[in-house]
């Protein structure tokens, strides 16, 4: 039951049901009602309905999340359900942003779901990342990290990106169109990796395999930073990269800064648009 002084966050546009629903986050001071409201206005896109967007899909919407969009051209099949838990066994052969809606509709009706199914591309970047408020990336290859980045940074959205690998998992948060504290702009993707492995360096998921519940882990990690991030408590990871080792179950932090040298919002800037994105 919820205590009666909760109520009084009905006012800030938290109905009775959401009250019950929220209570265990409401009672959090870093959180509160202000808080939860926050999150019941904020529009989220997440990229990619697999193994990384599954949980923080899952996440975002028990939290409360105002607007969930999914984008993914795919389909479900066998060999996505060792990992990407908002799909099930039913939903074989059905596209992922429809089983992903359907799933997310079941676990709290208060959320709002856009599903996109197509291929993130130059043509389509900048307008659909500039109608959400924050952008997870959960893709799985370099090509769609860098366009993401890339449009995030054009379209001044804050993006939180995950990556994987057999065994480790990684995570960080970008600002790039904003200044740090230093009075320096906040560092870019492009600050951390300034170019994409050589093609055929990195096997796909397919040929090395993935950790099921590692994609769960740093999933649900993604959800928390996007919900730090709008509710605006702790320290986040902008200009902090978070690596997981699950052979050794160890957490490392790198820190990493802007380069002026970076071509994006660099001194001398070289990328201008998307146009360079195939």
């Amino acid at each position: 039951m919820v205590p009666h002084a909760f109520h009084a966050y009905v006012d800030l546009m938290l109905s009775a049901d959401e009250l019950e629903r929220y209570a265990r986050h409401i009672v959090l001071p870093e959180v509160g009602g202000p808080g939860q409201v926050a999150l019941s206005r904020a529009r989220v896109l997440v990229i990619g309905a697999g193994g990384l967007g599954s949980p923080a899909l899952l996440y975002l919407a028990a939290a409360g999340l105002g607007t969930l969009g999914v984008i993914d051209d795919d389909v479900v099949t066998l060999s996505n359900l060792q990992r990407q838990v908002i799909h099930a066994t039913p939903d074989l052969g059905v596209a992922k942003v429809e089983s992903a809606a359907a799933a997310i509709r079941r676990l709290n009706p208060h959320v709002a779901v856009e599903a996109h199914r197509a291929r993130l591309a130059a043509q389509n970047a900048l307008k659909l990342i500039g109608s959400y408020d924050f952008i997870v990336d959960g893709s799985d290859n370099f090509t769609t990290r860098y366009l993401v980045s890339d449009a995030c940074y054009f379209a001044k959205k804050p993006l939180v990106t995950a990556a994987l690998s057999p065994f480790d998992g990684t995570l960080t948060t970008i600002r790039a169109h904003e200044r740090g504290a230093n009075g320096k702009p906040n560092p870019t993707y492009r600050c951390l990796f300034p170019e994409p492995p050589p093609p055929g360096t990195v096997p796909a998921c397919a040929e090395a395999g993935i950790l099921g519940a590692l994609a769960g882990v740093i999933g649900s990690m993604a959800a928390l930073e996007v919900i730090r991030e709008i509710v605006d408590f702790g320290e986040g990871l902008v200009g902090r990269l978070l690596m997981l080792d699950a052979r050794a179950m160890r957490f490392e932090t790198l820190s990493y800064a802007w380069d002026p040298k970076n071509p994006l919002s660099g001194e001398h800037p070289t990328i201008k648009d998307l146009s360079g994105h195939s």
